[in-house]
């Protein structure tokens, strides 16, 4: 298992604000004989007739020498940890979250947005120092 992100209790706090229960942390997740860890995973009862979303959350910091390298690696945990849920859990919701400074520095360049449009991830957008979440890029999922 890898080294919390430093962000981790931040993203944690900001869900259970938003109305979040987390249920793992990390969410342990197996394919074939590997094991692979998704720091958070969360659920939140929106109503008893519509039941529960179920969430997973991998947090990033940003912090390497170059943006454009941790954006990459992100992006590869992401489309790993998406196709594993989508066979194991399909029903979860990957989001990948990131602070407000990320999203604008990266996000709203021309890249991010091309990431974006062709729905390449989602994000959870948060304040690291109020512990918010400011965004959800497309919205939150809604139990049907």
């Amino acid at each position: 298992m890898s080294a919390r992100d430093r962000h981790h209790a931040r993203v944690r706090r900001a869900l259970e604000k938003d109305g979040w229960s987390v249920t793992h942390d990390p969410l342990h997740l197996r394919w074939g004989t590997r094991d692979h860890y998704v720091d958070l995973g969360a659920e939140q009862l929106l109503a008893a007739e519509r039941g529960k979303v179920k969430i997973a959350v991998e947090v990033k910091t940003f912090s390497g020498a170059s943006a454009v390298e941790d954006l990459q690696h992100a992006l590869g945990r992401f489309v790993m940890y998406h196709d594993v849920l989508a066979r194991l859990e399909g029903d979860r919701v990957l989001y990948l979250a990131i602070a407000v400074e990320v999203r604008e520095e990266l996000f709203e360049e021309p890249l991010g947005a091309l990431l974006l449009e062709n729905s390449r991830l989602r994000l959870l957008v948060f304040n690291s120092t109020t512990e918010v979440i400011t965004a959800w890029t497309p919205s939150p999922p809604t139990a049907t």
